[in-house]
C-alpha cells in the first residue's frame, strides 16, 4: 500500500510523474459565450482576442505543459478589460471516449469552497451576530484549545488544529470506501485525536479541520444549513446560477471525469462519482467557467460585504512561503488575489489582479502532481509570466 502524502490527501491543502497514459490532444476550443450574461459590458477590444501572437504563445505555453505533465484536459478563461480575453478547453474529458473538453463542464473545484464559506462567514459579522474575535467555544464544543482559538484564527489558517485529512486513519478509511458518506464531526474526530501543533495565531499551517468548524457556526448561528445559507446569502447575491454546494453525489452535467492517483494502491481511477461529503464546508462545492469567473471579482473585491469588513478580509499575513500570503479565505500570490482548489480527480484556480481588473480561471481533470507540484499551479503560472510578467502566479510547495 502506498502512503499518499498528506498535502495530496484530498487537497484542499493550499501551499502545496503523471501515471496517466497520454492522451490525445483536441484543437483549442474557442468560448461560446454560454452563461456570460452581463459580463458581456465588460470592455474588450473588436474580437474579444488578445491578438493573434499573444494567444499563440498562451496555446502552444498550455498545450506544451498539459501533455508534459499528461493533464487529460485544461480549461483556461482570462479576462483582461481593454486588452481583450482567452477562453479555451484543451484535451479530453474522458480519457476512454475522448470526448473532449469544454469550456461549458461544470467542475469539482475543491478548496475554492473556502472563499464561499468564509463570505458566509462574514456576512454574519456584517449582520453583527457574530465577532471574528469570538472563541470557537462559544459555539462548537469539545474543540482542543477552543477557548483561545478564534474564528479569525480559524479563517486565517493560523488556529494551530491538526488537519483531519493529514491523519493516516482517515487516508486510509476514505480511501478504502470513496464513496461513504462522512459527517462534519466524524472528520473533524480524526483531527482531534492529534495534539495542536502550535499555540493560536503563531503561525500559518494550512488545516482544513478550521473550515469545517466555520461551516458549523454557520449553521449553528444561522439555524441553517451550511448549504442553504451560502446558496441565498452568497450564490443568490452573487449571480452565481452555476455554483452549487452538493448535498449527497449531485453533480451536474455536463461534465469532465476526474482521474487521481490518490488511492490505496497509487493506480489511477476515475473519481468523478467519489462522495465529496468529507470536504463539506473545506471542498465540497461545484461550479464552472462563468461563474467562477463572476466570483473571482466579487471575492476580491467584496462587493458582498461592507468596506470595514472586507478591509479585514484582504490583511493578508505571511505564509512562511516568499510571495504568497493568507488573509480570511483567501491569498495573494505574486499580486493576484483568490484561491485554488483540488480534490481528488479534480483541479482549479480562480483569481483576479486588481491593478490591471483581470480575472484568471484553470480547470482540470486530474490532480496528480508533476514533479511534486500541483498541475493547475504550473498552468496558471506559465500564463501569467506570458500576460503578466510583472505579476506571477506562483505559489511554491512546501517541504514534505
Amino acid at each position: 500500500m502506498r502512503r499518499t502524502p498528506a498535502r495530496r490527501l484530498f487537497a484542499a491543502a493550499l501551499l502545496v510523474a503523471s501515471v496517466l497514459a497520454p492522451t490525445a490532444a483536441t484543437a483549442a476550443v474557442a468560448d461560446h459565450g454560454v452563461g456570460v450574461g452581463r459580463q458581456h459590458q465588460d470592455a474588450y477590444p473588436p474580437g474579444g482576442g488578445l491578438g493573434r501572437e499573444l494567444t499563440a504563445r498562451l496555446d502552444k505555453a498550455i498545450e506544451s505543459l498539459r501533455k508534459q505533465e499528461g493533464i487529460p484536459g485544461v480549461v483556461v478563461g482570462l479576462w483582461m478589460p481593454g486588452k481583450g480575453k482567452y477562453v479555451r478547453a484543451t484535451g479530453v474529458a474522458n480519457t476512454a471516449t475522448h470526448q473532449p473538453m469544454s469550456t461549458r463542464f461544470f467542475t469539482r473545484i475543491g478548496s475554492e469552497t473556502k472563499t464561499f464559506t468564509v463570505t458566509a462567514l462574514l456576512k454574519l459579522v456584517d449582520d453583527h451576530r457574530i465577532r471574528l474575535d469570538d472563541p470557537i467555544s462559544a459555539y462548537i464544543h469539545g474543540v482542543p484549545n477552543g477557548r483561545r482559538i478564534t474564528l479569525r484564527h480559524l479563517a486565517e489558517m493560523r488556529s494551530g488544529l491538526f488537519s483531519y485529512t493529514d491523519d493516516a486513519g482517515f487516508q486510509h478509511d476514505l480511501l478504502s470506501d470513496p464513496y461513504r458518506r462522512f459527517t462534519p464531526h466524524q472528520v473533524l474526530a480524526y483531527g482531534f485525536k492529534h495534539r495542536n501543533t502550535f499555540a493560536p495565531g503563531a503561525q500559518f499551517q494550512y488545516s482544513n479541520s478550521n473550515l469545517v468548524l466555520l461551516g458549523l457556526v454557520i449553521e449553528k448561528v444561522s439555524g441553517r444549513r451550511v448549504e442553504d445559507f451560502i446558496r441565498e446569502r452568497v450564490l443568490r447575491p452573487a449571480h452565481l446560477d452555476h455554483t452549487l454546494f452538493p448535498r449527497g453525489l449531485e453533480f451536474p452535467r455536463p461534465h469532465a471525469h476526474g482521474y487521481t492517483n490518490q488511492t490505496l494502491s497509487g493506480a489511477v481511477e476515475d473519481s468523478t462519482r467519489w462522495n465529496p461529503s468529507w470536504a463539506w464546508s473545506a471542498g465540497a462545492m461545484i461550479s464552472n467557467l462563468q461563474d467562477l469567473r463572476r466570483w473571482a471579482k466579487v471575492v476580491a473585491t467584496g462587493t458582498l460585504l461592507t468596506p470595514e469588513t472586507q478591509r479585514q478580509r484582504l490583511k493578508t499575513l505571511p505564509t512562511g512561503y516568499p510571495g504568497t500570503s493568507y488573509g480570511l479565505g483567501i491569498f495573494k500570490s505574486g499580486g493576484w488575489i483568490g484561491h485554488n482548489g483540488s480534490i481528488p480527480g479534480y483541479e482549479s484556480v480562480t483569481v483576479y489582479l486588481p491593478s490591471r481588473k483581470a480575472t484568471l480561471v484553470v480547470m482540470l481533470n486530474t490532480d496528480i502532481t508533476y514533479q511534486g507540484q500541483e498541475p493547475s499551479s504550473l498552468v496558471a503560472r506559465a500564463i501569467t509570466q506570458i500576460v503578466t510578467p510583472g505579476h506571477v502566479y506562483d505559489r511554491p510547495v512546501p517541504p514534505r
